[in-house]
């Protein structure tokens, strides 16, 4: 098989287009091919299919390939233009690429492959063979031809959470889908405008859809939520994890308070408990254990406040919200009578909301698909570095967490 014909066959060319030539250079590593097409041929306007004679052709141009064996493969070809009398003259569609692409269609698909793979813009230049900036393009145009795609669905089990772009109280929304584990949506800021554009970003139908809203106890969130879903009073769930925060960072405030009065009188009983006292008991090693077990034998402040935390957990093993609520207004009743301020501290701001607490009994719903995205969102910063610019932060966070249909056709 001649060399031209084994390049038209794993390029796919068919009529008019055809390899004219084949050229190895060894000293640079590269194959070039170059492509024509045959005398006479008409061509679609792009923009109304009409078929039309070669009105010119722009200068010859390059299209990287997926390279054959260890050389890299370039593509050669002058793109014939039509003159269209609705629309003027335009170039045509070429089968290998997209239009304004430096790349063959197979080229970026197998980039997309490795950039996913990779989970990082650097990594995938190593293998891909091409700079820093041709990666990033290619990310970009697959995000923006992922939305360009989307299309609206159901949204039953939603969450909206908040993620660090940098320090400094520096942050972007995202709106989840609980079920598929996306980005949906993503904007700029944590309060209720930013809440508000991410909801904007969904159509009527699929905030129609909305059965369920996983969220912290943000103000602004709720705000949002009432505004931009319907009934959202019966649908927002306060995440059980963020409530468990609170209780615990409650926990720790007791024994930081607690740790410096016994310091004062030469007592060192809570030095270096403080793991103990975060960390839920099925997480101890068996000699964290005996520590533990040794400072709850001590009957401290922290002991009843790590008690109390313990027990808000079963606040989410009952079966209806009326269960969980009477088994809260218990739990409440004990803590306000304490004096352990952080946790009543904790008790009133549950019992403010306490329906969108509970309210997990009819749900199910947490936010743990956000932080899992979040972990997720973290490694890929670390991995490259961070990222300067907030769009180009957004647009890592579409490409890899936004289920988007990325690749060209």
């Amino acid at each position: 098989m001649q060399g031209t014909d084994f390049y038209e066959q794993i390029l796919g060319l068919t009529a008019p287009w055809f390899v004219a030539d084949v050229q190895l250079d060894m000293e640079a590593q590269q194959v070039d091919v170059f492509v024509e097409h045959g005398e006479g041929e008409t061509f679609c306007c792009p923009d109304c299919d009409r078929q039309l004679p070669c009105y010119d052709h722009t200068k010859s141009r390059k299209w990287r390939h997926l390279d054959t064996m260890q050389f890299a493969t370039i593509l050669h070809a002058r793109t014939p233009r039509v003159k269209c009398p609705d629309h003027g003259v335009k170039q045509i569609r070429l089968p290998w690429a997209e239009k304004n692409s430096r790349f063959s269609l197979f080229f970026e698909r197998f980039a997309i492959d490795v950039l996913l793979a990779t989970q990082t813009v650097k990594g995938a230049c190593s293998i891909l063979g091409i700079s820093w900036d041709e990666s990033w393009h290619i990310l970009q145009k697959a995000v923006a031809r992922g939305k360009d795609r989307k299309q609206s669905k159901n949204l039953p089990r939603i969450g909206i959470d908040e993620k660090a772009f940098r320090k400094r109280h520096n942050y972007v929304t995202l709106i989840y889908d609980l079920d598929k584990s996306t980005v949906e949506a993503i904007s700029d800021g944590h309060d209720t405008a930013a809440a508000d554009a991410c909801f904007d970003q969904l159509s009527d139908s699929e905030k129609q859809s909305v059965e369920a809203v996983a969220m912290d106890m943000s103000a602004a969130y709720v705000k949002s939520t009432k505004g931009n879903i319907a009934l959202a009073e019966q649908k927002i769930v306060h995440d059980r994890f963020h409530i468990m925060k609170l209780a615990t960072e409650a926990v720790d405030k007791v024994r930081r308070s607690e740790q410096k009065k016994l310091r004062a009188e030469g007592d060192d009983r809570l030095t270096g408990t403080r793991y103990l006292w975060l960390s839920g008991q099925e997480n101890l090693s068996e000699k964290q254990q005996e520590r533990f077990d040794a400072a709850w034998k001590a009957e401290l402040l922290t002991g009843k406040a790590w008690a109390y935390k313990e027990m808000l957990r079963d606040l989410w093993v009952h079966d209806t919200p009326a269960e969980a609520t009477t088994f809260f207004n218990d739990w409440y009743k004990r803590v306000i009578h304490t004096k352990l301020e952080p946790m009543k501290k904790v008790a009133r701001t549950i019992k403010e909301r306490l329906a969108n607490v509970v309210s997990y009994c009819t749900h199910g719903i947490t936010n743990a698909v956000a932080e899992g995205m979040n972990s997720k969102i973290m490694a890929i910063k670390r991995r490259v570095g961070g990222y300067r610019n907030r769009d180009n932060f957004k647009t890592a966070i579409l490409f890899y967490c936004g289920g988007l249909d990325l690749y060209p056709q």
